[in-house]
């Protein structure tokens, strides 16, 4: 009779944390896709607000983003650790929908760029949401809801662009941008509603300040002087004035880091050689091809306009349909490497993913002027592209231990952060010197397209090159094991 009376609550309360855990994945997985889904339609918009806006400095619409949250994230990591992830993802995703909301409202570029930098404070929300998964899930739904956020990476890839392309050619830009603004606001909702603070707290530390604001100047200063070094001049007195200081501000911060009690990043993790390697390779591989939108995009939407602009013209939604296979193609091989990493070392796999990009978009340097060639060089650049997304948590995986998790993530997310933000600032350099200005509006030749596209083939290449330095480490396989006991 007891075990007739213990049984249904039992079970009821099985139903309850069942549906508990399942409605915190729904929030985390919202807040992880949302990053990738922003940065999709941003690029999707780019093209109309150029035009709109009148503005030779579109670069600064995706870029003021990144900046800003490659800035904070380190602060954010930190914060979290000492103050809770959840208050931390609160805050970022406050922050992140005021931004939006003012982005929304812009009536001139300059509004709208203080907008969405406000908004790149969001973008800390994913490797705290990774984090937090291994705090407040039982061990049983670690690795399920851990794959679950990364797996959502499919939908975004295949559902973004139509997405984009419907918001674009039925509401324009601002519809895109109003979208960006409710989705935040759910996002906030979601987390706030279901997400359980994490229980761990970093025992004694102390905000880094020095450190964070000597990382984040000498970040700001090298972006910044690329975007302003063709006009300023490559050789210019203004252009090295901003290199040198940034490059004494970064020592600096190595500097400091050593001495400081609770430094962001600990030296004895970042200076070890299968961290250091792999952290290095990861961030300029998955950076590159993360810039790599910024060509594609304004190739595909930009009008074709005799002399002026030799973008192919196409509407949101015909990109979208376009490329879906491309899509298709992403998902896929993401999910060939997620089985395979058991088995192969993901040296390999990054490498010969980063290789396939390379061989995808160098044939894109010549043939990227009709449906029939996008996809093709898309097809082979996919398959490349969605290696390289599987396996860039799995190698982070294998060189740092448990406790090192959380900060390993935050410190592949910046270094993907600064190389996408220099490469995409150097695509834009390199697509206008074959481009031409009308209305106010920065238009690009068929040579800017070529050579912007030249540029991420280079970055892929060394990306590849960077897998040689990655010394044996344990396989995926081995490390989960050593992660269990």
């Amino acid at each position: 009779m007891s075990q007739t009376r213990t049984s249904p609550p039992r079970a009821h309360e099985r139903s309850r944390s069942t549906t508990r855990n399942v409605l915190v994945v729904v929030a985390l997985v919202w807040t992880v896709q949302l990053v990738a889904l922003v940065a999709a339609l941003s690029g999707i918009a780019q093209a109309d607000i150029a035009i709109h806006f009148r503005t030779t400095d579109i670069a600064w619409f995706t870029l003021m983003t990144l900046l800003t949250g490659t800035f904070f994230l380190p602060f954010a990591v930190k914060a979290a650790a000492l103050f809770g992830k959840k208050r931390v993802l609160l805050v970022a995703t406050g922050l992140g929908f005021v931004g939006d909301l003012v982005a929304a409202f812009a009536t001139d570029y300059r509004t709208l760029l203080i907008g969405r930098g406000i908004a790149g404070v969001y973008a800390a929300t994913a490797p705290i949401a990774y984090a937090i998964t291994r705090d407040v899930f039982p061990r049983r739904w670690v690795g399920l809801a851990s794959g679950l956020l990364a797996g959502g990476v499919g939908l975004v890839a295949f559902g973004g662009p139509f997405l984009a392309g419907w918001l674009l050619d039925s509401y324009g830009f601002r519809g895109v941008l109003w979208f960006m603004a409710i989705s935040t606001a759910a996002s906030f909702v979601l987390v706030a509603a279901f997400v359980p603070e994490s229980p761990v707290r970093e025992a004694g530390g102390r905000m880094d300040w020095i450190g964070g604001l000597l990382l984040g100047g000498g970040i700001t200063a090298i972006v910044y002087a690329v975007g302003e070094g063709s006009q300023w001049g490559w050789g210019s007195a203004e252009f090295a004035a901003y290199i040198a200081g940034a490059l004494i501000t970064l020592v600096a911060f190595v500097l400091v880091e050593r001495r400081v009690a609770d430094p962001l990043f600990p030296p004895s993790m970042t200076r070890r050689r299968p961290v250091w390697t792999a952290l290095l390779a990861t961030s300029v591989a998955a950076g590159s091809l993360s810039a790599v939108g910024v060509v594609m995009q304004m190739l595909v939407l930009m009008p074709k306009i005799p002399t002026i602009s030799e973008g192919l013209g196409w509407s949101g939604t015909r990109n979208a349909l376009v490329t879906s296979p491309i899509s298709a193609m992403i998902i896929a091989a993401a999910v060939g490497t997620g089985l395979l990493v058991r088995r192969v070392d993901a040296r390999i796999l990054l490498g010969t993913g980063s290789a396939l990009t390379v061989l995808g978009y160098g044939i894109g340097t010549h043939l990227h002027h009709d449906a029939a060639q996008i996809v093709e060089m898309g097809l082979i650049a996919g398959l490349g592209t969605g290696m390289v997304v599987a396996v860039v948590p799995i190698m982070i995986i294998e060189v740092v231990t448990p406790e090192e998790q959380a900060l390993a993530n935050g410190v592949q997310t910046l270094g993907q952060g600064v190389a996408q933000i220099v490469v995409s600032q150097l695509a834009f350099v390199v697509m206008a010197q074959h481009g031409k200005i009308l209305k106010g509006t920065q238009f690009y030749l068929d040579t800017g397209f070529t050579n912007g596209l030249w540029l991420v083939v280079g970055c892929c290449a060394l990306g590849a090159l960077l897998v040689l330095l990655i010394p044996r480490t344990k396989r995926f396989d081995e490390a989960e094991v050593g992660q269990a006991a």
